[in-house]
């Protein structure tokens, strides 16, 4: 009976925080038709932004080489973001979702990745010195170069070629991911407020849907 009352519990909290994000207004980060509403980096600066960060037929296209990533020209605290992406060409490759980024280093940013990499959508990667509290480091061990707090269960992605969405609700720096409805991770940072970004890493991805809506 207490574990039913837990799980309720934790269902009455989601239903809530849900409601009071839905009663605010949504922004689309993306319009649809440009990149206004960004920035850009290049890993050395080696080619134009343009030929790694482009729009074709109402969708974001993201090269995947050279490293890098777009960023939101504002910072966001407090809020639920909404992205969809899938890989263009059927072939599963790697990108990922910046969070709270605090410093924009090139090619990886102080920020907290929610990885998109395929088979892996909902771990966090811990780049650029980022911290959670749910990151433990093997006793005697030296801290990795990229830290990673695996997601919860099982794989919840669509196969390479179909359209995945993810959910992140990020409140007072803790962040809690859905990939495609499912629950995966939950992530604590010190970090509450940052820019938003969507990396270019390994190969072509697409996104499109890429809303926030503020939570109060």
């Amino acid at each position: 009976m207490k574990r039913k009352l837990a799980i309720l519990g934790i269902a009455g909290i989601s239903l809530m925080g849900s409601l009071s994000v839905q009663a605010q207004k949504t922004e689309k980060l993306f319009n649809g038709k440009d990149l206004s509403n960004w920035e850009f980096l290049v890993d050395k600066n080696s080619v134009p932004a343009e030929q790694v960060y482009s729009v074709k037929d109402g969708m974001i296209q993201i090269a995947g080489q050279p490293f890098g990533y777009m960023y939101t020209k504002q910072k966001y605290s407090n809020y639920k973001l909404h992205v969809e992406w899938r890989w263009p060409d059927g072939k599963e490759a790697n990108s990922g979702i910046f969070l709270l980024i605090e410093d924009l280093k090139n090619p990886f940013p102080n920020g907290v990745e929610c990885q998109l990499h395929a088979g892996d959508a909902g771990d966090f990667v811990l780049l650029g010195g980022s911290d959670l509290a749910e990151f433990q480091n093997k006793p005697g061990q030296p801290r990795p170069a990229f830290p990673v707090v695996q997601k919860h269960t099982k794989s919840s992605e669509n196969k390479a070629g179909e359209w995945n969405e993810a959910n992140i609700f990020v409140k007072d720096g803790v962040i809690t991911v859905y990939i495609n409805g499912v629950y995966q991770n939950t992530g604590t940072n010190k970090v509450k407020e940052g820019h938003i970004g969507l990396q270019s890493e390994g190969g072509p991805i697409q996104f499109r849907n890429v809303t926030l809506t503020p939570w109060e």
